[in-house]
């Protein structure tokens, strides 16, 4: 009896199949914001961060027989100033203020989670600690010096620089043009300047009720 032959395996053929990828309809709008109240900075120290690291290396031994090193407080307040790396410019960090559109969401009945994902601040340079700064274009700061309350409860002397109202600064921001309008974010920043703030003592602190501090208007 014959033995039928197997069947031939058809060859699998690749198919390229085109894609159509949309790009992201990214777009930018400018924003000239002018202080309306006093604008006060607290960055984090470098200076403070290389001696909570020595502290952590030496371990137990850190605090044995140790000395409070007296306060220096024209340096505390230089310290606390963001400057550019480049320049030497004095900035807004544009983290806090994009936060602060973020938070502003709320008054406007946006998601936060669109706000994180469609806005950004672009930058006009960087701190030396890498910090996205938004160059501040009119005003100088000035010593400022007031007592706080540590999460101890103890009560300290801060020096901080302040821009007495006045202060400008020119803001870019980024945004998705499919979750956002241009007026939208023209509405949030507003909403940052009138009822959130930026910096310390502002509205939206999650510290305090703030001071009062930080407010702004979109002069153009």
């Amino acid at each position: 009896m014959a033995k039928k032959a197997a069947p031939k395996a058809k060859s699998a053929e690749s198919k390229t199949e085109a894609l159509q990828i949309t790009a992201p309809n990214l777009r930018v709008a400018e924003f000239l914001i002018e202080g309306t109240s006093p604008y006060v900075q607290n960055r984090f120290p470098n200076k403070a961060l290389a001696e909570m690291r020595a502290k952590q290396e030496a371990g137990s031994t850190a605090t044995k027989g140790a000395k409070r090193k007296p306060k220096n407080f024209k340096e505390c307040y230089e310290n606390a100033m963001h400057k550019a790396e480049d320049g030497g410019w004095h900035g807004l960090p544009a983290p806090g203020l994009r936060a602060a559109m973020i938070s502003a969401c709320k008054l406007c009945g946006f998601a936060m989670t669109r706000g994180k994902l469609a806005l950004v601040i672009q930058a006009d340079g960087y701190g030396s600690d890498g910090t996205p700064l938004v160059k501040i274009t009119k005003g100088k700061p000035k010593y400022s010096e007031l007592p706080v309350r540590n999460a101890t409860g103890v009560v300290d002397i801060r020096a901080r620089p302040m821009w007495s109202p006045g202060w400008q600064a020119k803001v870019r921001v980024e945004y998705d043009a499919d979750q956002f309008t241009a007026e939208d974010v023209g509405n949030l920043l507003l909403r940052v300047g009138l009822q959130v703030g930026i910096g310390e003592g502002r509205n939206d602190s999650k510290k305090s009720t703030g001071l009062g501090w930080g407010f702004f208007k979109i002069a153009a």
